[in-house]
Protein backbone atom coordinates (compact mmCIF):
# COMPACT_ATOMS: atom_id res chain seq x y z
CA UNK A 1 0.00 0.00 0.00
CA UNK A 2 1.40 3.40 -0.96
CA UNK A 3 2.55 5.28 2.16
CA UNK A 4 0.84 8.56 1.21
CA UNK A 5 -2.44 6.87 0.32
CA UNK A 6 -2.29 4.83 3.51
CA UNK A 7 -1.85 7.99 5.61
CA UNK A 8 -4.76 9.71 3.83
CA UNK A 9 -6.95 6.69 4.52
CA UNK A 10 -5.71 6.54 8.12
CA UNK A 11 -6.75 10.12 8.85
CA UNK A 12 -10.12 9.55 7.21
CA UNK A 13 -9.73 9.89 3.44
CA UNK A 14 -12.78 11.55 1.97
CA UNK A 15 -14.37 11.39 5.37
CA UNK A 16 -11.78 13.90 6.57
CA UNK A 17 -12.98 16.47 4.02
CA UNK A 18 -16.55 15.79 5.08
CA UNK A 19 -15.58 16.18 8.75
CA UNK A 20 -13.84 19.50 8.08
CA UNK A 21 -16.91 20.77 6.24
CA UNK A 22 -19.09 19.71 9.18
CA UNK A 23 -16.76 21.53 11.62
CA UNK A 24 -16.93 24.67 9.47
CA UNK A 25 -20.72 24.49 9.43
CA UNK A 26 -20.73 24.04 13.22
CA UNK A 27 -18.49 27.10 13.57
CA UNK A 28 -20.78 29.16 11.34
CA UNK A 29 -23.78 27.95 13.36
CA UNK A 30 -22.13 28.98 16.63
CA UNK A 31 -21.28 32.39 15.18
CA UNK A 32 -24.87 32.92 14.06
CA UNK A 33 -26.14 31.70 17.44
CA UNK A 34 -23.88 34.23 19.18
CA UNK A 35 -25.52 37.00 17.16
CA UNK A 36 -29.11 35.89 17.81
CA UNK A 37 -28.69 34.23 21.21
CA UNK A 38 -31.45 36.39 22.71
CA UNK A 39 -33.96 34.29 20.78
CA UNK A 40 -33.00 31.26 22.88
CA UNK A 41 -33.39 32.97 26.27
CA UNK A 42 -36.66 31.12 27.02
CA UNK A 43 -34.91 27.79 26.32
CA UNK A 44 -32.04 28.79 28.62
CA UNK A 45 -34.52 29.67 31.37
CA UNK A 46 -36.23 26.30 30.96
CA UNK A 47 -32.91 24.42 31.12
CA UNK A 48 -31.69 26.40 34.14
CA UNK A 49 -34.98 25.65 35.89
CA UNK A 50 -34.95 21.92 35.18
CA UNK A 51 -31.25 21.25 35.71
CA UNK A 52 -31.12 21.46 39.58
CA UNK A 53 -33.92 18.94 40.27
CA UNK A 54 -32.59 16.61 37.56
CA UNK A 55 -29.06 16.68 39.02
CA UNK A 56 -30.40 16.06 42.54
CA UNK A 57 -32.59 13.25 41.23
CA UNK A 58 -29.63 11.56 39.53
CA UNK A 59 -27.52 11.83 42.70
CA UNK A 60 -30.33 10.26 44.74
CA UNK A 61 -30.86 7.67 41.98
CA UNK A 62 -27.28 6.43 42.24
CA UNK A 63 -27.63 6.22 46.02
CA UNK A 64 -30.99 4.46 46.11
CA UNK A 65 -31.01 2.32 42.97
CA UNK A 66 -28.78 -0.43 44.49
CA UNK A 67 -31.22 -0.69 47.41
CA UNK A 68 -34.19 -0.92 45.04
CA UNK A 69 -32.40 -3.64 43.06
CA UNK A 70 -31.72 -5.52 46.31
CA UNK A 71 -35.40 -5.38 47.31
CA UNK A 72 -36.33 -6.56 43.84
CA UNK A 73 -34.07 -9.59 44.26
CA UNK A 74 -35.93 -10.26 47.50
CA UNK A 75 -39.12 -10.68 45.42
CA UNK A 76 -40.49 -7.24 46.25
CA UNK A 77 -41.99 -5.53 43.22
CA UNK A 78 -39.89 -2.62 42.07
CA UNK A 79 -42.61 -0.01 42.44
CA UNK A 80 -43.36 -1.13 46.00
CA UNK A 81 -39.64 -1.15 46.81
CA UNK A 82 -39.39 2.44 45.59
CA UNK A 83 -42.38 3.49 47.69
CA UNK A 84 -40.98 1.75 50.78
CA UNK A 85 -37.58 3.42 50.39
CA UNK A 86 -38.96 6.90 49.75
CA UNK A 87 -41.39 6.67 52.66
CA UNK A 88 -38.72 5.18 54.94
CA UNK A 89 -36.14 7.85 54.13
CA UNK A 90 -38.72 10.61 54.43
CA UNK A 91 -39.77 9.34 57.85
CA UNK A 92 -36.16 8.97 58.96
CA UNK A 93 -35.29 12.50 57.86
CA UNK A 94 -38.36 13.94 59.57
CA UNK A 95 -37.49 12.09 62.78
CA UNK A 96 -33.86 13.21 62.71
CA UNK A 97 -34.88 16.80 62.03
CA UNK A 98 -37.42 16.83 64.84
CA UNK A 99 -34.95 15.35 67.31
CA UNK A 100 -31.87 17.38 66.38
CA UNK A 101 -33.26 20.60 64.91
CA UNK A 102 -33.59 22.50 68.22
CA UNK A 103 -30.01 21.87 69.32
CA UNK A 104 -28.59 22.41 65.82
CA UNK A 105 -30.58 25.61 65.42
CA UNK A 106 -29.36 27.01 68.73
CA UNK A 107 -25.77 26.06 67.93
CA UNK A 108 -25.91 27.65 64.48
CA UNK A 109 -27.41 30.87 65.84
CA UNK A 110 -24.83 31.06 68.61
CA UNK A 111 -21.99 30.23 66.20
CA UNK A 112 -23.03 32.93 63.73
CA UNK A 113 -23.41 35.40 66.58
CA UNK A 114 -20.03 34.66 68.13
CA UNK A 115 -17.96 33.76 65.07
CA UNK A 116 -16.88 37.37 64.32
CA UNK A 117 -15.60 37.57 67.89
CA UNK A 118 -13.71 34.31 67.43
CA UNK A 119 -12.15 35.63 64.22
CA UNK A 120 -11.19 38.90 65.95
CA UNK A 121 -9.55 37.04 68.82
CA UNK A 122 -7.80 34.78 66.34
CA UNK A 123 -6.30 37.66 64.39
CA UNK A 124 -5.36 39.44 67.60
CA UNK A 125 -3.43 36.36 68.73
CA UNK A 126 -1.75 36.05 65.34
CA UNK A 127 -0.84 39.75 65.35
CA UNK A 128 0.69 39.55 68.83
CA UNK A 129 2.66 36.47 67.89
CA UNK A 130 3.89 38.03 64.63
CA UNK A 131 4.95 41.27 66.30
CA UNK A 132 6.89 39.44 68.99
CA UNK A 133 8.68 37.23 66.45
CA UNK A 134 11.45 37.97 63.95
CA UNK A 135 8.70 38.65 61.38
CA UNK A 136 7.57 41.76 63.25
CA UNK A 137 9.08 44.38 60.90
CA UNK A 138 7.71 42.59 57.83
CA UNK A 139 4.30 42.34 59.47
CA UNK A 140 4.24 46.09 60.18
CA UNK A 141 5.09 46.84 56.54
CA UNK A 142 2.38 44.48 55.33
CA UNK A 143 -0.14 45.99 57.73
CA UNK A 144 0.65 49.53 56.57
CA UNK A 145 0.30 48.45 52.93
CA UNK A 146 -3.13 46.92 53.62
CA UNK A 147 -4.28 50.05 55.46
CA UNK A 148 -3.05 52.31 52.65
CA UNK A 149 -4.52 50.33 49.77
CA UNK A 150 -7.73 49.11 51.35
CA UNK A 151 -8.71 52.07 53.51
CA UNK A 152 -11.83 52.59 51.44
CA UNK A 153 -13.18 49.11 52.10
CA UNK A 154 -16.03 50.35 54.36
CA UNK A 155 -17.23 52.62 51.55
CA UNK A 156 -17.03 49.78 49.04
CA UNK A 157 -18.90 47.46 51.37
CA UNK A 158 -21.51 50.14 51.93
CA UNK A 159 -22.06 50.48 48.20
CA UNK A 160 -22.43 46.73 47.89
CA UNK A 161 -24.95 46.70 50.73
CA UNK A 162 -26.87 49.51 49.04
CA UNK A 163 -26.93 47.54 45.81
CA UNK A 164 -28.00 44.44 47.68
CA UNK A 165 -31.30 46.04 48.59
CA UNK A 166 -32.04 46.30 44.91
CA UNK A 167 -31.87 42.53 44.70
CA UNK A 168 -34.49 41.92 47.36
CA UNK A 169 -37.12 41.54 44.69
CA UNK A 170 -35.26 38.43 43.52
CA UNK A 171 -36.09 36.66 46.78
CA UNK A 172 -39.50 35.68 45.43
CA UNK A 173 -37.87 34.12 42.37
CA UNK A 174 -35.39 32.23 44.55
CA UNK A 175 -38.14 30.88 46.80
CA UNK A 176 -40.18 29.88 43.75
CA UNK A 177 -37.24 28.01 42.25
CA UNK A 178 -36.55 26.28 45.56
CA UNK A 179 -40.16 25.16 45.87
CA UNK A 180 -40.07 23.93 42.28
CA UNK A 181 -36.96 21.88 42.99
CA UNK A 182 -38.47 20.39 46.15
CA UNK A 183 -41.69 19.45 44.34
CA UNK A 184 -40.21 18.11 41.08
CA UNK A 185 -37.16 16.33 42.52
CA UNK A 186 -39.09 13.40 44.12
CA UNK A 187 -41.21 12.97 40.97
CA UNK A 188 -38.14 12.79 38.71
CA UNK A 189 -36.45 10.45 41.17
CA UNK A 190 -39.47 8.13 41.26
CA UNK A 191 -39.56 7.71 37.48
CA UNK A 192 -35.77 7.34 37.27
CA UNK A 193 -35.91 4.49 39.77
CA UNK A 194 -38.94 2.97 38.09
CA UNK A 195 -38.12 3.36 34.38
CA UNK A 196 -34.40 4.23 34.24
CA UNK A 197 -33.43 1.10 32.28
CA UNK A 198 -36.38 1.49 29.92
CA UNK A 199 -35.42 5.09 29.20
CA UNK A 200 -31.89 3.98 28.30
CA UNK A 201 -33.21 1.26 25.98
CA UNK A 202 -35.59 3.74 24.36
CA UNK A 203 -32.76 6.19 23.67
CA UNK A 204 -30.61 3.42 22.20
CA UNK A 205 -33.40 2.37 19.84
CA UNK A 206 -33.42 5.91 18.43
CA UNK A 207 -29.83 5.39 17.21
CA UNK A 208 -28.84 3.48 14.07
CA UNK A 209 -28.16 -0.19 14.90
CA UNK A 210 -24.50 0.21 13.89
CA UNK A 211 -23.80 2.57 16.81
CA UNK A 212 -25.97 1.01 19.53
CA UNK A 213 -23.36 -1.38 20.90
CA UNK A 214 -20.68 1.31 21.25
CA UNK A 215 -23.06 3.88 22.73
CA UNK A 216 -24.40 1.29 25.18
CA UNK A 217 -20.84 0.50 26.27
CA UNK A 218 -20.04 4.20 26.73
CA UNK A 219 -23.21 4.77 28.78
CA UNK A 220 -22.50 1.71 30.92
CA UNK A 221 -18.96 2.91 31.64
CA UNK A 222 -20.23 6.39 32.50
CA UNK A 223 -22.88 4.91 34.76
CA UNK A 224 -20.31 2.78 36.60
CA UNK A 225 -17.81 5.63 36.98
CA UNK A 226 -20.23 8.36 38.07
CA UNK A 227 -22.38 6.04 40.17
CA UNK A 228 -19.46 4.60 42.12
CA UNK A 229 -18.03 8.08 42.73
CA UNK A 230 -21.30 9.58 44.00
CA UNK A 231 -22.10 6.62 46.23
CA UNK A 232 -18.59 6.35 47.60
CA UNK A 233 -17.99 10.06 48.16
CA UNK A 234 -21.23 10.62 50.05
CA UNK A 235 -20.62 7.57 52.25
CA UNK A 236 -17.05 8.72 52.95
CA UNK A 237 -18.22 12.26 53.75
CA UNK A 238 -20.86 10.89 56.13
CA UNK A 239 -18.26 8.74 57.90
CA UNK A 240 -15.95 11.74 58.26
CA UNK A 241 -18.78 13.81 59.76
CA UNK A 242 -19.70 11.09 62.26
CA UNK A 243 -16.09 10.47 63.31
CA UNK A 244 -15.40 14.17 63.74
CA UNK A 245 -18.59 14.61 65.79
CA UNK A 246 -17.46 11.84 68.13
CA UNK A 247 -13.98 13.34 68.34
CA UNK A 248 -15.29 16.85 68.99
CA UNK A 249 -17.49 15.53 71.78
CA UNK A 250 -14.54 13.70 73.35
CA UNK A 251 -12.29 16.78 73.40
CA UNK A 252 -15.16 19.08 74.43
CA UNK A 253 -15.04 21.41 71.42
CA UNK A 254 -17.91 23.90 71.24
CA UNK A 255 -20.50 23.61 68.44
CA UNK A 256 -19.54 19.97 67.84
CA UNK A 257 -22.54 18.92 65.78
CA UNK A 258 -22.54 22.09 63.66
CA UNK A 259 -18.84 21.79 62.87
CA UNK A 260 -19.25 18.08 62.11
CA UNK A 261 -22.09 18.83 59.68
CA UNK A 262 -19.95 21.48 57.99
CA UNK A 263 -17.13 18.93 57.67
CA UNK A 264 -19.46 16.27 56.24
CA UNK A 265 -20.92 18.64 53.65
CA UNK A 266 -17.58 20.07 52.52
CA UNK A 267 -15.95 16.62 52.45
CA UNK A 268 -18.09 15.78 49.44
CA UNK A 269 -15.41 17.72 47.55
CA UNK A 270 -12.24 15.56 47.75
CA UNK A 271 -8.99 16.97 49.15
CA UNK A 272 -10.09 20.62 49.19
CA UNK A 273 -13.28 20.03 51.22
CA UNK A 274 -11.69 18.46 54.32
CA UNK A 275 -9.00 21.15 54.35
CA UNK A 276 -11.57 23.96 54.25
CA UNK A 277 -13.80 22.34 56.87
CA UNK A 278 -11.09 22.38 59.54
CA UNK A 279 -10.68 26.19 59.38
CA UNK A 280 -13.75 27.19 61.50
CA UNK A 281 -12.96 24.41 63.99
CA UNK A 282 -9.34 25.60 64.24
CA UNK A 283 -10.41 29.21 64.84
CA UNK A 284 -12.77 28.19 67.64
CA UNK A 285 -10.16 25.87 69.16
CA UNK A 286 -7.31 28.40 69.15
CA UNK A 287 -9.54 31.02 70.80
CA UNK A 288 -10.44 28.47 73.48
CA UNK A 289 -6.82 27.53 74.26
CA UNK A 290 -3.64 26.25 72.61
CA UNK A 291 -4.25 22.90 74.29
CA UNK A 292 -7.68 22.66 72.61
CA UNK A 293 -6.01 23.35 69.27
CA UNK A 294 -3.58 20.50 69.98
CA UNK A 295 -6.46 18.16 70.82
CA UNK A 296 -8.24 19.22 67.63
CA UNK A 297 -5.11 18.47 65.60
CA UNK A 298 -4.92 15.00 67.15
CA UNK A 299 -8.61 14.31 66.38
CA UNK A 300 -8.19 15.59 62.83
CA UNK A 301 -5.06 13.48 62.26
CA UNK A 302 -6.80 10.35 63.55
CA UNK A 303 -9.86 10.92 61.35
CA UNK A 304 -7.70 11.60 58.29
CA UNK A 305 -5.68 8.45 59.01
CA UNK A 306 -8.82 6.34 59.28
CA UNK A 307 -10.32 7.92 56.16
CA UNK A 308 -7.17 7.54 54.07
CA UNK A 309 -6.23 4.01 55.13
CA UNK A 310 -9.52 2.26 55.90
CA UNK A 311 -12.64 4.14 54.79
CA UNK A 312 -11.81 5.42 51.31
CA UNK A 313 -9.82 2.36 50.14
CA UNK A 314 -12.69 0.04 51.10
CA UNK A 315 -15.55 2.24 49.89
CA UNK A 316 -14.11 4.07 46.89
CA UNK A 317 -11.66 1.38 45.81
CA UNK A 318 -9.82 1.98 42.56
CA UNK A 319 -12.88 2.59 40.38
CA UNK A 320 -12.19 6.20 39.49
CA UNK A 321 -8.43 5.72 38.93
CA UNK A 322 -7.77 9.48 39.04
CA UNK A 323 -4.44 10.76 40.32
CA UNK A 324 -4.73 13.15 43.30
CA UNK A 325 -2.93 15.89 41.35
CA UNK A 326 -5.46 15.50 38.54
CA UNK A 327 -8.30 15.87 41.04
CA UNK A 328 -6.79 19.10 42.41
CA UNK A 329 -6.37 20.54 38.90
CA UNK A 330 -9.91 19.56 37.89
CA UNK A 331 -11.37 21.15 41.03
CA UNK A 332 -9.42 24.38 40.52
CA UNK A 333 -10.34 24.68 36.83
CA UNK A 334 -13.99 23.68 37.30
CA UNK A 335 -14.33 26.02 40.27
CA UNK A 336 -12.86 28.92 38.32
CA UNK A 337 -15.17 28.26 35.36
CA UNK A 338 -18.44 27.35 37.09
CA UNK A 339 -18.07 28.35 40.75
CA UNK A 340 -19.32 26.11 43.54
CA UNK A 341 -21.33 23.98 41.10
CA UNK A 342 -18.13 23.28 39.18
CA UNK A 343 -16.33 22.23 42.36
CA UNK A 344 -19.13 19.81 43.27
CA UNK A 345 -19.69 18.34 39.79
CA UNK A 346 -16.14 18.69 38.45
CA UNK A 347 -14.99 15.15 39.26
CA UNK A 348 -18.12 13.40 37.87
CA UNK A 349 -17.81 15.57 34.76
CA UNK A 350 -14.16 14.60 34.42
CA UNK A 351 -15.13 10.93 34.81
CA UNK A 352 -17.62 11.26 31.94
CA UNK A 353 -15.04 13.05 29.78
CA UNK A 354 -12.46 10.40 30.62
CA UNK A 355 -14.79 7.63 29.43
CA UNK A 356 -15.31 9.45 26.12
CA UNK A 357 -11.60 10.14 25.61
CA UNK A 358 -10.72 6.53 26.49
CA UNK A 359 -13.27 5.26 23.95
CA UNK A 360 -12.02 7.44 21.11
CA UNK A 361 -8.39 6.68 21.98
CA UNK A 362 -9.18 2.96 21.74
CA UNK A 363 -10.73 3.57 18.33
CA UNK A 364 -7.58 5.46 17.31
CA UNK A 365 -5.38 2.54 18.41
CA UNK A 366 -7.52 0.05 16.50
CA UNK A 367 -7.33 2.21 13.40
CA UNK A 368 -3.56 2.63 13.73
CA UNK A 369 -3.08 -1.12 14.16
CA UNK A 370 -5.17 -1.70 11.05
CA UNK A 371 -3.14 0.64 8.84
CA UNK A 372 0.36 0.57 10.35
CA UNK A 373 0.45 -2.36 12.77
CA UNK A 374 2.01 -4.98 10.50
CA UNK A 375 4.85 -2.68 9.40
CA UNK A 376 5.67 -0.67 12.54
CA UNK A 377 4.18 -2.67 15.38
CA UNK A 378 0.81 -2.55 17.11
CA UNK A 379 -0.60 -1.02 20.27
CA UNK A 380 -1.06 -3.72 22.86
CA UNK A 381 -4.37 -4.05 24.70
CA UNK A 382 -2.82 -3.00 28.04
CA UNK A 383 -1.22 0.21 26.71
CA UNK A 384 -2.90 3.33 28.15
Amino acid sequence: MNSDNRFIKFIGGRNLVFSLIVLMLIGITLYIYNKISFIFNPLIVILSTLTPPIILAFIAYYLLNPIVDLLERWKIKRIWGIVIIILGISGLLVGVVLLTAPSIESQIKELFRNFPTYVQHFWTSVTEWMQDSFLGPYYDNAYNWVVTNFSDIPGVIGSYIGNAFEGVRNVANTVTNLVLVIVTFPIILFFLLKDGDRFKEYCLRLLPPKFRKDVNQILSNMDAQVGSYIQGQIIVASCIGILLYIGYLIIGLDYAITLAIIAAVTSVVPYLGPTLSIIPAAIIAIVDSPFMLLKLAIVWAIVQFLEGNFISPNIMGKTMKIHPLTIIIVLLVAGNLFGIIGVILGIPGYAILKVLVTYFYQKFKDRYNNFYGEEYGTYSDNEK
